[in-house]
């Protein structure tokens, strides 16, 4: 894998998975040459999976993995707003990221799924009142991370207000762990992007639409003067692939997917096929990050593949 290019491992352990299965994971990625370890942040399962033994803490995971690992960049898509204040966020993140030596990258989303909010007891405003506490929270946390040291915070917002906040912990990475944002909304997300944004992600998208999205926080960009160009452009699809069409067709029945359907949606195929997308990803949207969505977390073989046979042959 190259500089220029990375190869992130993507979980959805709300599908069903302990913490000890996502460590195997890690360090499965890690030492496979993979650049980060990456989970989605949620408290129930989607479809028919069983979900069991229930869900873990996205954040108490990642400190656990901080221990645990040396190199991995670590972090989520997307941390949901409506779960967490953002003071006890931000102090959460800034621990993980001492606790890791400075490897933590925040991922933050409005929150969206609403089962999971009346499943655990926790408010789910109108979409509207969501997404103003995501940009407010965004302007705490990244306002709190980025006070000097021996100054206080104040913010006054609608939802939020903090009164001479100390603004600790601090992170280790200066002046802040990178903030990831994604999502298709046509105008008030590119404007939160271009304000907040280290990383735009693209899930789960085509290629045109993704590019479509780019352009539009890059002219939100643009149009408050910051360059585009600072704005890491990222994407993730569902990975599945195999060396030869049985293998890949009993990786596809494991998840519940058909092959035909992921060779379309998703990345999957041959190493070869696969090598020959990314390709197409990188020329028509201009992505220099893939997160690769591994669905059966007891496939370790699948993640060595992928590193062995696609990621050595990417330029």
């Amino acid at each position: 894998m190259t500089e220029e290019f990375k190869l992130r491992i993507f979980t959805e352990p709300q599908q069903g998975a302990t913490y000890d299965d996502l460590l195997r994971v890690a360090r499965t990625t890690e030492s496979a040459g993979y650049d980060a370890f990456f989970r989605s942040d949620h408290y129930l399962r989607m479809g028919d999976s069983s979900g069991l033994p229930g869900p873990t803490d996205a954040w108490l995971t990642l400190a656990g993995l901080a221990r645990e690992t040396s190199r991995l960049r670590l972090g989520t898509l997307m941390s949901a707003a409506t779960f967490r204040l953002p003071g006890p966020l931000a102090v959460s993140v800034a621990q993980a990221d001492q606790m890791s030596g400075g490897r933590i990258e925040f991922g933050i989303g409005s929150g969206w799924y609403e089962e999971e909010h009346t499943a655990y007891g926790i408010p789910f405003p109108s979409l509207r009142e969501r997404f103003q506490r995501y940009a407010e929270q965004l302007e705490i946390v990244t306002g709190l991370w980025s006070t000097p040291s021996g100054e206080t915070f104040d913010y006054s917002g609608t939802y939020y207000r903090l009164d001479d906040s100390p603004a600790l912990p601090k992170p280790v990475q200066q002046p802040r762990p990178p903030v990831l944002i994604g999502g298709a909304g046509k105008k008030r997300t590119p404007e939160l992007a271009a304000r907040f944004a280290d990383e735009f992600n693209l899930p789960f998208v085509d290629q045109e639409t993704a590019a479509a999205q780019f352009d539009r926080v890059g002219q939100a960009c643009t149009a408050i003067g910051r360059n585009p160009d600072k704005i890491v452009r990222s994407a993730a699809l569902v990975l599945c692939v195999g060396k030869d069409e049985a293998q890949l067709a009993r990786r596809a029945e494991a998840i519940g997917r058909d092959p035909v359907e992921l060779r379309a949606n998703g990345l999957a195929g041959t190493p070869e096929e696969v090598v020959d997308k990314i390709g197409q990803w990188r020329r028509n949207t201009g992505i220099t990050r893939l997160y690769l969505q591994v669905l059966d977390l007891s496939d370790l073989d699948h993640i060595e593949l992928v590193a062995a046979e696609v990621a050595n042959r990417l330029d």
